[in-house]
């Protein structure tokens, strides 16, 4: 069972210098098996990343920058993938993204498992490659059926693991994974963790993307109001909870989508009994 944590590249030096203290704390109890970092809308931030992994790998952390179809022509990524192989990066997130608004559409890549193909064929075996999962199913998905046919199509393209969305519920994610075992992936698929520390900001994450919040635990948060301290002693019960579940039934590992924050993590992973601290 390996632990990873998900940040996003800061916009301020006030935001970097946060990051830095919140990764070395991460590094010191957790030990991850690697740190994923983000880029946003439309690959606007892709310097940021560079910046961020540069950073998390020359501290002697593994790291895996994300990579979008959304804008993205195949000089563009063969020159990142460049970079990153001189860098000594070996870990790549490869995703199909979403259009920013205003953007019409995709780039020379619609699909993920494209990406995938390309990232093979241009670098071979160098890059350990991760796509995303939707347990609860895609929002754009046709249906549950054909979005597990299209993650199966990204696993069969060359993937080495699966990180997915997260969600609330473990028997979404068994299903899911034992739905896209009989179709031929036999891969990892590693649970995305979303820790509850602000109820307003969670349920416009999960509108957005499509995670469900059970409707017990979305009355119990609208029910605590403006009481921080009770939603983040809920939050943190819920989630210990259902990574519980998830490690207990043979979930190959747990990637906490940490919004470069780390209170929350380290205590769940604390009543786990993960952190690595005597």
């Amino acid at each position: 069972m390996e632990l990873s944590v998900e940040f996003f590249p800061p916009k301020t030096p006030e935001g970097e210098k946060k990051l830095h203290l919140v990764r070395e704390r991460m590094s010191e109890a957790l030990k991850p098996a690697f740190y994923s970092v983000t880029f946003g809308a439309g690959g606007s931030t892709q310097s940021g990343t560079l910046k961020v992994v540069s950073d998390i790998h020359a501290a002697g952390a593994a790291v895996a920058p994300h990579l979008s179809c959304v804008g993205s022509s195949r000089e563009s990524v063969r020159e990142m993938l460049q970079q990153y192989k001189d860098l000594g990066i070996q870990r790549i997130v490869a995703l199909r993204g979403d259009l920013p608004s205003g953007m019409g559409q995709y780039g020379e890549f619609h699909h993920a498992n494209e990406l995938v193909e390309f990232i093979r064929a241009e670098t071979g075996d160098w890059f350990h490659i991760d796509v995303a999962a939707y347990p609860e199913t895609h929002p754009q998905a046709k249906s549950p059926a054909s979005d597990v046919e299209f993650f199966v199509q990204k696993m069969k393209a060359g993937a080495n693991s699966a990180v997915t969305q997260y969600f609330y519920n473990s028997d979404a994610y068994f299903r899911f994974v034992d739905e896209a075992y009989h179709l031929g992936a036999a891969q990892p698929v590693i649970a995305g963790i979303m820790p509850i520390t602000n109820s307003t900001q969670l349920l416009r994450f999960s509108d957005a993307c499509g995670a469900e919040i059970p409707r017990w635990i979305r009355l119990r948060l609208q029910s605590y109001g403006d009481d921080i301290a009770s939603i983040r002693a809920f939050g943190e019960e819920v989630v210990t909870d259902l990574c519980d579940q998830l490690l207990t039934a043979g979930a190959p590992g747990l990637h906490f989508y940490s919004l470069n924050q780390a209170d929350a993590i380290l205590a769940i992973a604390d009543n786990l009994d993960l952190t690595k601290n005597p």
